[in-house]
């Protein structure tokens, strides 16, 4: 696992699921959302063992198959296939968010569309576009002990002809624009950029990518950011 890590280092996604696994402690309980979160299950650290719950009513979630090893039956809340450790159960949907309702989820890694200094989360609605609703992120983020948030520090596109990616909407704000999910939820973000703590000061940049300047990541954040007196190098 740490050669593949080491190998995609200079992909932000890789970044981002490698460093939030690193939050993760021996034992828990953690769900992961669909999207970039599910990444995290496959560079859990050795050693740590990690009960990964998927609200379509599997327990024992596993990594992602090799290709051509894929099983149509198991998938994740998302439809991507998956695995499923040997101690892995299988339930209904009703008992799968009873579970995390119930407060037995200890930590959920979602994705964002938009996130505030006030710990609001927006991720399900997307300008201009029809969705059917918010899934089980409602559910999640007021259920589980700790809410993570896993996502790229701003809305990127790429130019078609030349393939060059560019910044162009910031993600992270001092209020949320789009509709909210949850109020006050979100306890971290961790982003290709840096890890933020969010704290009743606000935003709080406890780790930064060595890619990076303070002033770079200042510049892509739509608040002020407060800098820990412990600043370090992002561990991933």
């Amino acid at each position: 696992m740490a050669d593949r890590i080491k190998k995609d280092t200079r992909d932000p996604k890789v970044i981002i699921a490698s460093r939030v696994a690193k939050e993760l402690h021996d034992g828990d309980v953690v769900n992961l959302g669909i999207g970039l979160p599910v990444m995290v299950a496959d560079y859990l650290p050795d050693g740590v063992h990690i009960i990964l719950q998927s609200e379509n009513g599997l327990m024992g979630m596993g990594p992602a198959p090799d290709k051509g090893n894929e099983d149509v039956d198991v998938t994740n809340a998302g439809g991507g296939f998956v695995t499923m450790e040997p101690y892995a159960m299988c339930f209904d949907t009703s008992m799968s968010f009873g579970f995390i309702r119930g407060g037995h989820v200890d930590a959920t890694v979602l994705g964002a569309l938009e996130v505030d200094e006030k710990g609001n989360i927006a991720n399900w609605i997307v300008p201009g576009k029809m969705v059917s609703g918010m899934g089980g992120a409602m559910d999640l983020v007021v259920g589980a002990k700790k809410v993570i948030i896993g996502m790229l520090h701003t809305q990127v596109v790429k130019d078609k002809e030349t393939g060059e990616v560019k910044r162009v909407d910031k993600k992270i704000l001092k209020e949320c624009k789009l509709p909210l999910t949850a109020v006050g939820a979100v306890d971290l973000i961790v982003t290709e950029m840096g890890v933020i703590d969010i704290t009743k000061d606000g935003f709080v940049l406890r780790e930064l990518h060595p890619d990076y300047t303070l002033e770079e990541i200042q510049d892509a954040t739509g608040a002020e950011l407060i800098v820990s007196g412990e600043l370090r190098e992002m561990q991933i």
